[in-house]
This record gives C-alpha cells, structure tokens and sequence, in this order.
C-alpha cells in the first residue's frame, strides 16, 4: 500500500502540447493567389481548407508552389480546390504525439490537422513533432 501522495502519471504527451492552435485557414473557392498571400502574411506553411465550417483539405505551401510551377498556371485564377489534398488526416487534441508522428512518417505528411467537436482547433506539423522530439530529449 502507498501512504505518500504521488504525482499523477503522464504516459505520453499529446498532440495538443504542441499543434500550433487556431490555425489559419482558407476557403475552398478562394484562389492560390490569395492562399500564397495567406501564408507569407501568417507566416505558416499549411492551411487547412474550409467549405463553410468543415474541412475538406489542407493545402500545404509545396502544394502551392507546385501547383504554380505548371505551365500556363495563373495563381489569380485557379482555386484552392483544385491543389488542395482531400480528405486530410485528422486527430484529436489528446492523441498522443508518438502516434501521430507514427503515421505522419508511414504516410510521409508534413501536417496533419487536430480537430474537435468537428472543427480545426490545431495544426502539427514535422516541425512540431521536432519541438516534441528536442523536448524529450532535454529531459533527465
């Protein structure tokens, strides 16, 4: 039996102690110009795409630039939509880091949107998941 009072356990940390909260975010219908704005004005690499209030796909900026790179390409006229990744992967904000950051290596994503009560609430990035890693190994 344990008379002393303990600290409680933390197994794992979660996704939540490190996504980037209240990401911004771009309409589908919206232009890769205006989304190439976005992101140089947010300084962020990765948006995720609304149609309304549910998300339909992140864009990410080597989409972007990817996108841009065709030929004929006019950044003013082609629309989110059509460079976004559809059906982006999703947790929840208690999910633990080591599972994502799993996934994010099996599937090779560079971000994966954290949602709640069907809204964006958070974005982890690869960049996020080394803040994880340079924490961990920072500790005794």
């Amino acid at each position: 039996m344990i008379t002393e009072r303990s600290a409680p356990v933390r197994q794992y940390p979660v996704i939540r102690e490190y996504m980037t909260s209240a990401p911004h975010t771009i309409g589908r219908k919206q232009s890769l110009a205006a989304a190439a704005e976005a992101m140089h004005r947010h300084q962020v690499r990765h948006l995720p795409v609304l149609d309304g209030n549910h998300v339909v796909g992140v864009l990410s900026e080597r989409d972007l630039l990817l996108v841009e790179s065709l030929p004929g390409v006019k950044a003013a006229v082609v629309m989110v939509e059509d460079a976004m990744v559809e059906d982006p992967y999703m947790v929840t904000p208690d999910t633990p880091v080591g599972e994502v950051i799993e996934t994010m290596i099996q599937r090779k994503l560079g971000s994966v949107l954290v949602g709640e009560e069907q809204r964006v609430v958070g974005v982890f990035t690869h960049i996020d998941a080394l803040r994880a890693l340079h924490e961990q190994l920072e500790r005794p």
